[in-house]
């Protein structure tokens, strides 16, 4: 397909920075710019949902949840409080 195409002065330094780096035409660089353009992940592939999952570890032996003392001092240790 040929058409014409008004490139931004950034954009324009960018493709031909490109082309020089690969050696490829206009052309080439322009279509392999698009691909990677058009195959990027959008926002909401990047959006995932993220979550953690739990595991039941147990308490240690002598730990009493009711006991808020004795709980920190198995935490910070006897000469915290």
């Amino acid at each position: 397909m040929r058409t014409t195409l008004k490139l931004d002065d950034d954009n324009a330094a960018k493709l031909r920075d490109e082309m020089a780096r690969t050696g490829r035409s206009l052309k080439e660089t322009v279509n392999e710019c698009l691909r990677r353009g058009f195959e990027a992940p959008t926002e909401e592939d990047l959006a995932t949902r993220f979550s953690v999952k739990s595991q039941a570890m147990g308490l240690r032996p002598g730990c009493d949840l009711d006991d808020i003392g004795g709980l920190l001092d198995l935490l910070d240790g006897p000469t915290a409080r």
